[in-house]
């Protein structure tokens, strides 16, 4: 009998340092708090994507607004392979609120920095946002390099940081 209560004693005592930890995080234990999927699991969250547009694009003819994912234009460009960590472009295009030729510059230092760029480059912002039983994912064009311009989307509502809406541009 004696082992059987020190052993609840000592779960007793791990579950009041359990809750007394997790009391003091606002429900969050170290643990867990660390993973995006437990502590800001259903959350809106913003991530880029890079895409290499056939070479013959320009700014004029390509369509700046907001599309589903799964019809973001171009083929896919691999940032890894060329040393472009994707947490850096990431935050460029999630935390920029105003676009100053500065930004926009350091942007594109990331892409043409010791490399050329044969063909444009469309940087994406991809929002995903828990919709009902589903997630929707939205892709809105921020901006695409060239390899001797940079054009920045046309709409203001695409160049904020949390927008997924772009206005009609003027053509």
């Amino acid at each position: 009998m004696a082992s059987r209560s020190k052993a609840l004693r000592l779960i007793g005592i791990v579950l009041a340092v359990y809750a007394l930890l997790v009391a003091t995080h606002k429900g969050e234990f170290w643990p867990f708090s660390i993973y995006p999927m437990f502590s800001q699991a259903g959350n809106p969250w913003t991530r880029a994507v890079v895409r290499e547009m056939p070479p013959e694009t320009t700014a004029e003819s390509l369509d700046w607004s907001a599309v589903a994912f799964q019809e973001v234009a171009g083929e896919p460009y691999p940032l890894s392979p060329r040393n472009i960590n994707q947490n850096d472009v990431a935050n460029y295009v999630s935390k920029t609120d105003t676009w100053t030729s500065d930004r926009i510059r350091g942007l594109r230092s990331l892409f043409t920095k010791n490399r050329t760029l044969n063909a444009p480059l469309l940087v994406y912002r991809v929002r995903g946002v828990l919709a009902d039983d589903s997630v929707s994912v939205t892709a809105t064009p921020v901006m695409m390099f060239s390899p001797d311009t940079t054009h920045l989307n046309p709409s203001s509502a695409a160049r904020v940081a949390g927008s997924t809406v772009a206005e009609p541009s003027a053509d």
